[in-house]
Formats: C-alpha cells, sequence, structure tokens
C-alpha cells in the first residue's frame, strides 16, 4: 500500500508538454435564455478518454476570466476529469480592463450583492447547460459526464462561489427565487483562498455544508478589498464538521499565487505554487469522488513528495 502511494504522489506532479497536448480544449459562449439571454464564455477541457468523467465547475477569482486558472484546469482534464471553466460578467476580467480606476471598479462590484447572485446563478446554469449538452448529438460533451460526481473549485471570489453552491448560508433573507442551494448535484467543492462568511457566526454559516471541501490558502494570503488576514483564509475548515475536509497552507503563497490571471499582471501569474496546488486538488478528487483509498492515505500522511518545506496540511473526519 505503501508503495502505491508513494506511486500515487509521483504520478500527481506535472507531466510533459506532450502528454498535456492529450488534453482537448474548446472556448465557447453559452447562453442562458431564463436570464435575458445571459452570454457566459466558457472554457472545456476533456480528457483524452472519451468515457463519462466526473465534470469540475471552475470559477474565477474577482476580476478574472475563463482563461484563468488553467494550470487547474489543465490537471484536471490530464487526470481523467472534465473541466468547466465559467467567466462571470459583472465580476470578470472586463470590469477592470480599461478602467481609470482598477480597484474601484474591482471593489464596487465585489460589494455588488446582484453580481453574487449572478454567480450563483451561473454555475447553476452552467451545470444544467453541461448536462444537456452531454445528451446533445455532436457536442463536445456528448456522452463525457458522469452526472453522479460533480465537483466545483474557485479561487477568492470564486471560492465564495463554490462555498454557498455547496451549502454555506447567505446572510440577510438567505433564499434566491428559483435558485436551489445547496446545489444536490455537487459531489465535493474545492476553496482556493477561502472566504469568510460575514453576517452570520461561521459555525451557523457552514452548518447545511455537508459534501466534501479542500481549502487551499497560503501563509501570505491577505485580501484588501474584503478586508482578509491568512488567518481568515482557514475558518471554513475550522467551521465545518461532520464531512471530510482538507486545509493545506503553503508557505509563502500570496493572494495572487492561485489565480493563474496573466492578464492581470505578474503577480497574478506566478507560478511557484501552481504544481502543488493542482496535485493537492486532484488528489482530493480523487479521494473523495472516485474513493481512491491511495489518495485519501496521501493526503491523510500529510502528502509526502507534493508540499515542500514549511507547507501545513491537515485534514479532519477523513475517511482513513
Amino acid at each position: 500500500m505503501r508503495r502505491r502511494t508513494a506511486l500515487l504522489a509521483a504520478a500527481l506532479l506535472p507531466v510533459p508538454r506532450r502528454e498535456a497536448m492529450a488534453v482537448t480544449e474548446h472556448a465557447e459562449t453559452w447562453h442562458d435564455p431564463a436570464r435575458q439571454d445571459r452570454a457566459l464564455p466558457v472554457r472545456l477541457r476533456l480528457p483524452r478518454n472519451s468515457d463519462p468523467a466526473p465534470l469540475v465547475l471552475v470559477s474565477h477569482g474577482l476580476g478574472g476570466s475563463r482563461d484563468g486558472l488553467a494550470y487547474l484546469g489543465r490537471a484536471f482534464a490530464e487526470a481523467g476529469f472534465v473541466a468547466l471553466h465559467v467567466q462571470h460578467p459583472g465580476s470578470d476580467a472586463g470590469i477592470w480592463q480599461g478602467s481609470g480606476n482598477a480597484g474601484m471598479a474591482l471593489a464596487a462590484a465585489a460589494f455588488d450583492v446582484m453580481q453574487a447572485v449572478a454567480r450563483l446563478r451561473d454555475g447553476a446554469f452552467a451545470l444544467d447547460e453541461a448536462l444537456r449538452r452531454a445528451a446533445r448529438p455532436g457536442d463536445p460533451l456528448r456522452g463525457r459526464v458522469d452526472a453522479a460526481r460533480i465537483a466545483a473549485a474557485g479561487h477568492s471570489y470564486g471560492a465564495w462561489t463554490v462555498q454557498h453552491l455547496i451549502g454555506q448560508r447567505l446572510p440577510g433573507p438567505g433564499a434566491v427565487p428559483g435558485l436551489v442551494l445547496p446545489d444536490p448535484r455537487l459531489r465535493a467543492g474545492i476553496a482556493l483562498s477561502p472566504v469568510r462568511p460575514q453576517g452570520l457566526p461561521p459555525r451557523v454559516a457552514f452548518a447545511p455544508v455537508a459534501v466534501p471541501l479542500l481549502s487551499v490558502t497560503g501563509t501570505r494570503d491577505a485580501g484588501y478589498i474584503e478586508n482578509a488576514m491568512p488567518a481568515d483564509r482557514e475558518v471554513p475548515f475550522r467551521s465545518i464538521s461532520g464531512v471530510p475536509q482538507a486545509l493545506a497552507v503553503l508557505d509563502g503563497a500570496t493572494h495572487g499565487a492561485f489565480a493563474d490571471e496573466a492578464a492581470a499582471g505578474p503577480r497574478w501569474a506566478d507560478p511557484t505554487y501552481h504544481a502543488r496546488t493542482a496535485a493537492l486538488c486532484v488528489a482530493f478528487l480523487r479521494a473523495v469522488l472516485l474513493r481512491d483509498a491511495a489518495a485519501a492515505r496521501l493526503l491523510a500522511g500529510g502528502a509526502p513528495g507534493l508540499l515542500a518545506p514549511g507547507d501545513r496540511l491537515e485534514v479532519k473526519d477523513w475517511p482513513v
């Protein structure tokens, strides 16, 4: 068993580019007729194997795009998952590109409740549309989606989106008309730079979460818009109980370390932490979606071979 765990750790590390070429990509725009034909740019990354595969919805952070988190989507596809990157108009790169004051534009979008709701509706629609297209002849997704194994992953505002899609309570009235939360199709979540709840005590906010969650953050993962400190990123992990969870804290990683948004500048595209973040995410999904015992043991044992000195990994309510 130890040998298999070691082999799995090696397999989760970055693959040569010739192997990465096996991933098929499609850039499309999907339209939601229920919201005045709202146009959502998406990017699909499909694995080489054409059999039905687990689907991972990928949500970018504030001011990002479908091209962000590319390292993560490629890693998912290379590991046999379908990655569906969704761009959220109104909280995407369009709000700051060409703006005279990018900081103000980002802050305005971050505190716009309608944009928050739109993100949640985007997530639900994207899952609806992916499953519809998986049954449509001639579509790239035809026959490619395992509807029983769906997860969501996101960074920063994308992490906020994931947290609520899997059950975190919204403050105030809470319910969004016409939107079922938590989304019953989601079997797991991944939050890069998780977001501390506002307006509710953390244990109350996270009480409905009933699916496994991986939180990944860094010792320098602060956020100026939401005034978040690195310790705040651990709050979801500390507050959720009764379901398998993992928390990785990468030594020296900043907020931008996970984004992979080249258009936003070098610090948002620094690849230093991408390989280990992707490897952790793939191992987590293998453990909780595929019931891969070796992946579960790897994480339970601290993920030797995946992390760097100074990094920290914790699990709780873990299956092994």
